[in-house]
């Protein structure tokens, strides 16, 4: 059975990265997805092994939004959800959330492409791992997709 969303990776809020506004700082919400993404990533086996083999994942783009702050001590969880997997690509979606409430903090949103090292372009995923996270994926299909799944930053304007 697979869980859906995957829980891989929580942390609790250290003093450096407190801002000047005593909450957290907006480069750590990056720095807390992206450890998030590479628990992911050694739960399918893009590990040492394989990054030494001469492949791995890349983050083509990441999508922020800051929906509320977190402050010092804050116990912080990072769900992982697979929105969507292409041959030589991955969609993921992470929600920090905060353990003591429930309520999310932050989200952040990854396309990523498989990609062969030493040649620099992107590749298509090995069989076996592309399967991985097909099975992954079908699992998170039955969860709703997040409302800012594919949001387009902009100025309203009425």
């Amino acid at each position: 059975m697979i869980d859906a969303p995957l829980r891989l990776h929580e942390a609790t809020v250290p003093p450096e990265w407190l801002d000047y506004n005593g909450h957290m700082s907006e480069w750590c919400y990056l720095l807390l997805v992206g450890d998030a993404a590479d628990a992911f990533f050694r739960h399918v086996g893009i590990d040492e092994a394989y990054r030494a083999a001469g492949h791995s994942l890349y983050t083509a783009e990441t999508h922020l939004h800051h929906l509320r702050e977190a402050a010092l001590s804050d116990r912080l969880a990072v769900p992982l959800q697979v929105l969507d997997v292409g041959p030589k690509s991955l969609h993921i979606f992470h929600t920090v959330r905060d353990e003591a409430t429930g309520e999310p903090v932050a989200t952040a949103e990854q396309l990523l492409v498989h990609v062969d090292m030493a040649a620099g372009r992107v590749v298509p995923m090995p069989g076996a791992l592309h399967d991985r996270l097909v099975a992954i994926g079908a699992a998170h299909a039955a969860l709703p997709r997040p409302a800012e799944a594919g949001h387009v930053m902009g100025i309203r304007r009425r």
